[in-house]
């Protein structure tokens, strides 16, 4: 296994899957979600966009169109989202590296500004804090309390080598259970130095994880400048840090390459902006055990859809609620 396997068990555990059967009508924010079982429907949360980059708001379920391997699926429930609740989890790496160049810290600030981005204090968002490196510390759960969240951001301390462990079965047991209606819109924000990232791994073996997750996971990367130039070159060549933008691009998420207080507020304002503008489709599942590729776009070419890019069926069962 490796850091991205360690990335992607945690966020499949930390955050629930929205696989949801809704009234098709409307949608106003903090109406009852109410999710039946994975193996009857699936749901896909979309982030679209126009060509300025701006949110393309007031579209409709027939705006949209699902294809699964190239075959059309049957939109069977629909629900747009232009203010919705977040609720995030913050990722650290604490791995060796990040002692490096005070990197820990730079982490930390990225993560204050997301936490900026946020309604704290209230009912509406929430955060949690976690850290990683052979094992997953659970520093805060999820809360709304600010002060309590930036107690957690000071323990988050860079210790030992980063974990080579499927977390998924020590993170199971803190998975944050979800109310009934709860409108959160949620996400994972990983903050590591992007050291040693997985290059071993092939698209297929990111395919593979990229499946289990149905919540978009953003991570940002914390670097000196010049790192920040290679890595751009990176992203464009295939080197390794194009793997972990893959893997969260499969997911719905993205990549943030980070080496200034501007760029981190930039990414952290993108992130929360996307989970509060969501459209969420869903249609039935394959039959079909296994990992099934998507296809999320809209009618209108010069739209841009970004959602997962797939599901595995038959991996989970019993309803959930959103």
């Amino acid at each position: 296994m490796s850091r991205i396997a360690a990335f992607s068990a945690l966020a499949l555990a930390v955050v629930c899957a929205p696989t949801f059967a809704k009234s098709q009508a409307g949608g106003a924010q903090g109406s009852k979600t109410t999710f039946r079982s994975a193996v009857d429907v699936v749901s896909v949360a979309a982030v679209v966009r126009d060509k300025r980059g701006r949110f393309a708001a007031n579209l409709k379920q027939e705006d949209f169109l699902v294809e699964e391997a190239g075959v059309r699926r049957d939109i069977i429930q629909f629900h747009a989202d232009t203010n919705a609740p977040v609720r995030v989890a913050l990722l650290f790496d604490v791995s060796g590296s990040m002692r490096l160049s005070d990197r820990i810290e730079e982490a930390r600030q990225a993560a204050r500004h997301v936490l900026g981005a946020l309604r704290l204090g209230g009912a509406a968002d929430e955060a949690a804090v976690f850290s990683f490196d052979m094992n997953l510390q659970s520093l805060q759960p999820f809360t709304a309390d600010a002060g309590a969240i930036e107690s957690a951001l000071s323990r988050v301390m860079p210790y030992g080598q980063t974990s080579l462990y499927d977390a998924i079965a020590q993170t199971a047991r803190r998975v944050a259970d979800t109310r009934p209606g709860d409108p959160h819109r949620r996400a994972v924000v990983v903050f590591t130095d992007g050291v040693d990232t997985s290059s071993l791994l092939t698209p297929e073996q990111v395919s593979a994880i990229a499946s289990e997750i149905d919540v978009p996971v953003y991570v940002m990367t914390v670097v000196s400048p010049s790192e920040r130039e290679d890595q751009d070159r990176g992203a464009k060549s295939g080197a390794p840090d194009s793997v972990l933008r893959t893997l969260a691009q499969w997911t719905g998420g993205d990549l943030f390459v980070t080496s200034a207080p501007a760029h981190e507020s930039v990414a952290a304002r993108q992130i929360v902006d996307e989970l509060r503008h969501q459209y969420v489709l869903a249609f039935p599942a394959s039959p079909a055990a296994g990992w099934h590729a998507l296809d999320v776009k809209t009618k209108d070419r010069d739209l841009t859809v970004r959602a997962r890019r797939g599901y595995a069926a038959g991996t989970r069962a019993g309803s959930k609620t959103l």
